[in-house]
């Protein structure tokens, strides 16, 4: 008759299987297995297009070294980790640091009008109905910025909304440059009057961090804003898309107070 195995034999035994098999613990739980660090290294997938290429993410993702308003340097740090699970936190919880205009962003009319400013009109009052809709993506002429000329002779259709400028910004790869460059292409006064006087456009959407030429600056922000009607989205990551029609959706963050915010934008076709 065969002898049966003492219950503290198979207690050792059992004892390596289930350390194999038990879940990393939380660190507030004094018992973590040490097969947690032998765990295989963990690699998320980062995606600039999804749902099969029905969807384009057309955000540009935050990073110290991505361009920043009239600075050599970039954005620098933006992110901090003030508490953290390896230092003994419960939780790890990050805080974020920057401009408002930074990366992809959106402008309130408060950005270039100070009664605006003062009045409220924020980021929080644009109409999201704008924001969100059908939109065109053209190509503009590669030598020049977008003037009066420039707006006529791309022949955009009355009664389309919302315009995404793709700009020799993108070839050039600007937004993927740490130094501020001043010779950015964008907006001339006399194509942001011309764009409200001759079109039906609400929303300018544009591959760098203004919309407005470096030498036309404000005086093409207030065309754009002075009525409280059109929305500019700076910033955009317009490489790799075809010029056309698309289901465009952006969403800032509700920053009352704030004239400026960074935006998530996305194409769908």
């Amino acid at each position: 008759m065969p002898q049966m195995a003492s219950p503290l034999l198979l207690l050792l035994l059992l004892l390596p299987l289930a350390a194999a098999t038990a879940p990393c613990a939380h660190p507030a739980y004094p018992s973590q297995p040490a097969s947690c660090a032998a765990e295989p290294a963990l690699a998320p997938e980062r995606r600039e297009t999804h749902g099969g290429g029905r969807i384009l993410d057309i955000t540009h993702y935050y990073r110290e070294d991505m361009p920043s308003w009239e600075s050599s340097a970039g954005v620098g740090q933006f992110l901090w980790l003030p508490a953290s699970m390896r230092n003994g936190s419960l939780a790890n919880n990050s805080e974020m640091r920057m401009p408002t205009h930074t990366g992809t962003h959106v402008d309130a009319p408060g950005h270039v009008f100070q009664h605006y400013f003062d009045a409220g009109f924020d980021v929080d009052t644009l109409d999201l109905d704008v924001l969100n809709g059908p939109a065109l993506l053209v190509d503009v002429p590669r030598d020049q910025n977008i003037t009066a000329k420039t707006m006529e002779s791309l022949h955009i259709p009355k009664g389309v909304q919302r315009v995404l400028f793709r700009t020799l910004n993108t070839d050039r790869n600007l937004m993927w440059k740490k130094e501020f460059d001043t010779s950015y292409v964008g907006f001339m006064k006399d194509g942001a009057q011309w764009l409200v006087d001759n079109t039906d456009i609400k929303l300018v959407g544009i591959d760098y961090l203004s919309v407005a030429a470096f030498d036309d600056l404000i005086p093409s922000h207030l065309v754009f804003l002075e009525n409280r009607d059109v929305i500019l989205v700076e910033g955009l990551k317009l490489e790799n898309v075809k010029p056309g029609i698309y289901s465009l959706h952006c969403l800032p963050l509700r920053l009352r107070g704030a004239e400026g915010s960074p935006i998530r934008c996305i194409l769908i076709k």
